[in-house]
């Protein structure tokens, strides 16, 4: 089963899913649908719109995020999204067993709901529903250390022993990528921003890709910025779809220090090296030391140049002075979630969470 087994990594921003086994997703898309009327019977019910994935160029404003913040806001968006992986997933009439990846935020009616829509909707044989964070975990090899997973809606601490995580030690923090994105856009378009511009959306985009980059000391950076001459600098500009080429300001070049010093940019703390020393302490003393030798950064947002030597250089400079902390850092930390789907899988010891369609159907009968 686990060789044919397709996992679908369903988080804020993106959507990852391919088949158990492999290295990385085959897909990975954005976690947008667009909604157009009819034009033979316009009107806002579902039945009388059509639904496509990404944005419609033609047509901006109708497009939406069925996730926000990890918690699923529309189940009809999610219900097509899955469906299209499925359909390329398919092979002749046989529908393959899934493994689906959920935020700590679930609900308990969440969770039945997934179900519902996997086993009445889209007839999967078997499911099973995998915490993204522990995933995470499995994906760098250990089975013990705080994960570190800063994604588009949510960053998340947690510390685990033995693959299993520590009660009441986890935090997770409602500020992640979009609010990096968000300062860029009203930071690059000012007055005239507009979330809804494909034009505005693909400059942030693009910026925060090849620009952006994570400073080692603030301060340093800022001066040594002030002390260059003025003029177009070819590592500070970006050049617009028109041709023309536009300059950055510091502040924007380093606007991932927004995850080491939410408050400069009017973000609610903790930082993300807080988080974590906060996390340690609610773990028992004797532990921390190991903890803290395995810290793993994952997610899109730990990508940007100097994030993990400033994340290191953070906590060493905190209270882990007399620890010696240790940030691990994957060259696929991106796809760390579904990576840790691809390896349980393969577990033989996950093989009683698995839930099969006729388990379902006989507690739905009670």
């Amino acid at each position: 089963m686990a060789a044919r087994t397709v996992i679908i990594d369903h988080g804020s921003g993106f959507l990852k899913a391919g088949t158990a086994g492999w290295n990385e997703p085959q897909m990975v898309f954005p976690n947008i649908v667009n909604y157009l009327p009819c034009k033979e019977n316009p009107g806002p019910s579902c039945a009388q719109r059509r639904v496509s994935l990404g944005i419609d160029i033609c047509n901006p404003d109708t497009f939406s995020y069925p996730i926000e913040r990890g918690r699923v806001v529309n189940w009809d968006a999610v219900q097509y999204l899955w469906s299209f992986v499925l359909e390329n997933h398919r092979r002749e009439h046989e529908i393959p067993p899934v493994i689906i990846t959920e935020t700590p935020l679930r609900e308990p009616a969440d969770r039945k709901k997934m179900l519902e829509i996997l086993f009445e909707l889209l007839h999967v044989p078997s499911v099973l529903l995998a915490d993204q964070v522990q995933m995470s975990l499995y994906a760098s090899g250990l089975l013990t250390g705080v994960v570190v997973d800063s994604g588009y809606g949510l960053t998340r601490v947690q510390p685990f022993h033995q693959g299993r995580p520590l009660p009441y030690s986890g935090k997770t923090l409602e500020f992640a990528g979009q609010d990096l994105s968000a300062y860029l856009l009203k930071s690059l378009f000012k007055e005239d921003c507009d979330r809804r511009s494909v034009f505005q959306l693909e400059t942030v985009a693009v910026t925060q890709t090849n620009k952006c980059y994570v400073p080692q000391n603030l301060g340093e950076a800022l001066d040594f910025r002030e002390s260059q001459q003025s003029g177009l600098n070819e590592s500070n500009t970006y050049q617009l779809p028109d041709g023309s080429r536009v300059e950055l300001t510091p502040m924007q070049q380093m606007a991932p220090e927004m995850f080491f010093s939410p408050q400069m940019f009017e973000q609610p703390g903790p930082s993300i090296p807080q988080a974590i020393l906060e996390s340690l302490e609610s773990c028992e003393i004797s532990l921390r030391p190991l903890l803290a030798s395995h810290v793993m950064a994952c997610g899109g947002n730990t990508l940007y140049p100097g994030f993990a030597k400033r994340l290191f250089r953070e906590l060493m400079w905190d209270h882990l002075s007399s620890i010696r902390a240790t940030v691990w850092a994957g060259s696929n930390r991106n796809f760390s979630v579904w990576l840790g789907a691809s390896v349980v899988a393969h577990l033989s010891t996950y093989q009683s969470e698995w839930m099969s369609r006729e388990e379902y159907g006989e507690r739905m009968r009670v």
